[in-house]
């Protein structure tokens, strides 16, 4: 059975230019069955998200602004949040915002046992992304359907816009969770390393450095050996990694 998510969007901190991929990334993840964006719908701002909403069937909520300097967008969807948290009616949210006010609602939903995807710009705060499940950064979704000038990377062509680069850190990192997820002989399941990733950094995606999957981001790199094995049902092929020594 597909999983229910109530998609909550803050109008005042997303741009509305990658919303179509924003909600095709979002059905990967289960149904969006409430899809709602929070903004004073009077300010021209957010003129741009008018174009889009019906489109993509998401209802408006006005919010007008009561108090000079206070965001009453964050408490409306705070509040609508917890509403739907209590009806039972989703088994996940999607938070949409570049906003660390969210810290605590992502935080509350996932001590209900609620799987929580954030989705907001690289300049989002840490705190609000370890809060998630999932983070993903909305400008790698707007980077698949737009043509940006790319670079050669070991024989591989990566977009060069929003492209992260596949720094030392990053390598340790991945080492790291492949011996902590790896059998006797130093192999791990590739899906058990991608799931390992998740869980440690929720902001951690392939595609933030150039790479649509994971398995072409593994086999590109050279401290890594990659290894495909027959399943037992024939269907698909596995894949293991291991750190080279």
């Amino acid at each position: 059975m597909e999983n229910n998510l109530a998609v909550l969007i803050d109008g005042d901190n997303i741009p509305s230019a990658y919303v179509k991929e924003m909600m095709e990334e979002i059905a990967k993840y289960g149904n969006p069955t409430i899809k709602r964006i929070y903004g004073d719908w009077t300010k021209p701002q957010l003129s741009k998200w008018k174009n889009v909403l019906l489109e993509n069937a998401i209802n408006p909520i006005q919010q007008y602004g009561y108090t000079q300097g206070k965001n009453a967008t964050d408490s409306a969807m705070i509040i609508d949040a917890m509403d739907i948290l209590y009806a039972n009616k989703v088994q996940g949210f999607c938070l949409v915002s570049s906003d660390s006010d969210f810290t605590k609602l992502a935080t509350r939903l996932r001590e209900s046992g609620l799987n929580v995807i954030g989705i907001g710009e690289k300049k989002t705060p840490e705190p609000f992304i370890v809060a998630c499940d999932r983070f993903i950064y909305i400008e790698i979704l707007g980077s698949a359907s737009k043509e940006q000038e790319t670079e050669t990377v070991k024989g591989k062509s990566v977009k060069k816009d929003n492209v992260d680069k596949i720094t030392p850190k990053v390598l340790k990192f991945i080492a790291s969770t492949i011996s902590d997820v790896a059998d006797e002989d130093g192999w791990a399941f590739l899906g058990d390393v991608g799931g390992m990733l998740q869980k440690k950094q929720p902001n951690f995606d392939s595609r933030n450095y150039g790479f649509q999957k994971l398995t072409p981001m593994i086999s590109s790199i050279s401290n890594f050996e990659v290894e495909s094995r027959e399943n037992q049902n024939g269907r698909f092929k596995l894949i293991y990694v291991r750190n080279r020594t």
